[in-house]
């Protein structure tokens, strides 16, 4: 498609966008009295209009029923976490008994290490991205410790190149095959946080298995932003937060994936909880834990039913408005404001430099900008405009356009701030 910066040309685009109509069943944040460009999906996603009355209906159901909500209530709670795997499945390319929604994210992320990372003398070495996500680099630390070793031994990174901002595939994989026989896992982001690279989840999930390894994804900002193929892939494990993309609400509950070929496996060390234990005798309070043989055996506690309820209501949406038509969506919404940036600095002394792989494969809604000049000011001056947008130190603008309930106009204003205090200041 030949783009144009203009605002006829932003309005034309959101004319003849299917999706449109889903922006008016979220609440949209107001700034100065009119709503704001809010560029933060990537964060926590905006509250859809349905979510309230999907959280009354269950503290209605608490009012009314007390404990017999756990069976009388409009919708179960002894069986809520059920209704989620068929919902997800598509969106994360798996089999809906390789799903499970329950904890929060990092909570997750360690329950599956108790199972994945199994170190032995010789094989002890996890493999990863370097400055990963924060609670990921601790959570793979304290895994290491748990073990009785040292991260600085156990723990290696692969990073850009000098002068890069991306990781390439191939650095990777070399990686992988130059430690391969003393590694154990290797584990990534499904979508950097910092600059928004999709990695090659396929390549490297294959490249792990090569050389003996187990290989998992923190999908935090892949799921609902990304394809995923899960499943096909031959993904060992992954989990992911709802309330990003999926639009859950902040602290939302969790998804986590566990490939077919291991859900069954009752031998596989895992932490016990008595909602993993067989729902057929789950009840007789028996000492003796019989996993159930679906991803629900890594499951710990009954349902979150407040979170999940939040959660329902967001998949609800996606549901409606399909997956797919939301892949597109947010790939030309990506593209338009890629081409709006690029045009921007042809204009003026090009003080944006883009992070963000330009290869449509390499990227999802997230745009990171790297500020050369005035950073700061520019983040400060978009809030002050009304664009809800997300800073990170040193000098980073993180920026997402969601295709449920972002148009094209909010990315054609946004260009047209920037480069209207640009041009004022330089």
């Amino acid at each position: 498609m030949q783009f144009e910066n203009s605002i006829d040309f932003a309005k034309k685009l959101d004319e003849q966008d299917s999706l449109k109509h889903f922006r008016d069943q979220f609440y949209i944040p107001i700034v100065n009295g009119k709503e704001s460009i809010y560029f933060t999906g990537n964060s926590l996603g905006l509250q859809p209009k349905t979510t309230q009355d999907y959280v009354l209906t269950e503290l209605e159901d608490w009012a009314n029923y007390g404990v017999e909500g756990h069976f009388h209530a409009r919708n179960p709670w002894v069986s809520y976490h059920e209704i989620f795997p068929e919902s997800l499945a598509n969106i994360v390319g798996a089999l809906p008994e390789e799903i499970v929604v329950m904890n929060q994210l990092t909570v997750n992320l360690h329950l599956l290490m108790i199972s994945f990372y199994r170190p032995t003398k010789k094989r002890y070495k996890i493999i990863c991205e370097a400055k990963a996500f924060p609670s990921d680099q601790y959570a793979f630390q304290s895994q290491a410790l748990l073990h009785g070793l040292n991260p600085s031994d156990v723990i290696i990174e692969v990073a850009p190149k000098n002068g890069a901002h991306c990781i390439q595939t191939n650095d990777i994989l070399d990686t992988i095959k130059l430690h391969g026989n003393e590694t154990a896992l290797v584990i990534f982001s499904g979508v950097q946080y910092y600059s928004g690279q999709v990695f090659d989840m396929k390549s490297i999930c294959k490249a792990a298995h090569e050389v003996g390894a187990n290989c998992g994804f923190d999908l935090a900002h892949a799921a609902g932003n990304v394809s995923l193929e899960l499943h096909d892939w031959n993904v060992d494990f992954a989990c992911w937060c709802s309330y990003k993309y999926l639009n859950s609400g902040p602290g939302g509950v969790s998804g986590a994936f566990i490939h077919q070929r291991h859900i069954a496996d009752t031998n596989m060390l895992r932490l016990a909880g008595w909602w993993g234990h067989d729902k057929e005798n789950r009840f007789k309070m028996e000492k003796d834990f019989q996993p159930i043989p679906t991803a629900e055996g890594w499951q710990l506690s009954n349902a979150p039913v407040i979170s999940m309820a939040a959660h329902k209501s967001s998949l609800d949406i996606f549901q409606e408005a399909g997956f797919h038509n939301i892949l597109s969506k947010g790939k030309l919404l990506s593209d338009y404001l890629f081409f709006i940036l690029k045009d921007i600095n042809h204009s003026t002394k090009n003080i944006i430099e883009i992070i963000t792989p330009e290869n449509p494969t390499e990227r999802g809604c997230q745009i990171s900008m790297l500020m050369l000049q005035d950073g700061k000011k520019i983040f400060d001056a978009l809030m002050k405009e009304g664009v809800i947008a997300d800073w990170r130190e040193p000098n980073v603008i993180r920026i997402a356009p969601v295709p449920l309930y972002n148009s094209f106009e909010d990315v054609f204003q946004f260009g047209k701030i920037i480069k209207g205090f640009i041009e004022k200041t330089n």
